[in-house]
């Protein structure tokens, strides 16, 4: 079996540009105890059936792209803790920045990306996670956000699901002199009040839920508010300038924002070189000045910017801008 294909099957990779990174990085494969190590040298190296793998460089499969090598590099040279946070990951792709938080121990990440069926099977399968599909990030509302997340967490109501036609005799009851009456059950509480009831004691947010939709039972209590301690990005084919407009009434007071900047995506055309690389190093410093003039106008405090710890996949440097929302 080709070698990148065998990363893949065997668990060791999420996807196979994954093992080809984790290739060049150093893969090993032996028959059994006791016999030599042979080293993968190209991605179509055959390994045979039941080989044992030795990863020499394991740093590309801590998560499931490799965002989040990029993000954990950032969170901890800037040395900010994300343990309890509820997150805002824009840009979710795959998962690569999502599951470096979760790893790092933030309570919720909500994940928001234009596209959909990206989002690695083992982040959508984790309650901590929220997917929300086919949103665009320029034209994002507390209002939408929230509208949509309500929907993630919620099921067809029983009255969108079943029969409208009346039953011919329903709820028909024996009153107290003996005659046959039909029972009037409008009046009754419903279990959903009840837990909304109790949500509303406890203090949680409960907003109205969408038409012929209820909660699921898992979420029922839990607060939408689309208020978060920290937002984190990774955006293509967009300059962050005309996202961070979007992103800034999300973020709670005081509350933090960490955005991978592309430069090719915040130049002009004639400033990007021959396959989409910007090689004019004397470009960063006005990339840099475009982000810090434009978190300035929003009311957003640029606490630092530095390098990603990786570069693109496409060989672009990139880097990170670090910003706090006043309080």
């Amino acid at each position: 079996m080709r070698a990148d294909v065998f990363l893949v099957e065997s668990g060791h990779a999420s996807t196979r540009s994954q093992a080809q990174r984790l290739i060049a990085s150093g893969v090993e494969w032996r028959l059994g105890p006791g016999a030599p190590w042979t080293k993968v040298l190209k991605n179509g190296d055959d390994i045979p059936a039941g080989s044992e793998l030795r990863l020499l460089d394991a740093a590309e499969a801590r998560f499931v792209s490799r965002g989040g090598l990029k993000l954990d590099g950032a969170l901890e040279s800037l040395g900010l803790a994300v343990q309890g946070l509820q997150c805002l990951d824009v840009g979710q792709s795959t998962g690569g920045f999502t599951h470096c938080l979760l790893e790092r121990g933030a309570r919720r990440v909500v994940g928001v990306d234009v596209g959909h069926g990206q989002l690695h099977a083992q982040l959508r399968a984790d309650p901590r996670v929220v997917c929300l599909e086919g949103l665009n990030a320029r034209a994002l509302t507390p209002e939408a956000l929230q509208a949509a997340w309500e929907d993630a967490w919620s099921e067809p109501s029983a009255a969108a699901v079943e029969d409208d036609a009346e039953p011919d005799s329903p709820y028909r009851w024996m009153s107290g002199d003996g005659e046959v009456t039909d029972y009037d059950d409008s009046d009754d509480v419903s279990d959903d009040d009840v837990e909304a009831d109790l949500a509303r004691e406890r203090g949680a947010t409960v907003p109205a839920e969408p038409a012929n939709r209820r909660r699921l039972k898992a979420w029922a209590g839990e607060s939408t508010a689309p208020v978060f301690d920290l937002v984190t990005g990774d955006l293509s084919f967009i300059s962050l300038t005309l996202v961070l407009p979007a992103l800034v009434p999300l973020l709670a007071p005081g509350g933090h924002l960490l955005m991978l900047v592309k430069p090719q995506f915040e130049l002009q055309p004639g400033q990007v070189g021959k396959g989409g690389i910007v090689r004019d190093a004397s470009l960063y410093p006005v990339v840099e000045q475009r982000i810090r003039d434009c978190c300035a106008s929003l009311g957003l405090e640029v606490r630092a910017w530095m390098d990603s710890p990786i570069s693109g996949g496409d060989g672009n440097h990139e880097f990170f801008v670090f910003a706090r929302r006043g309080a």
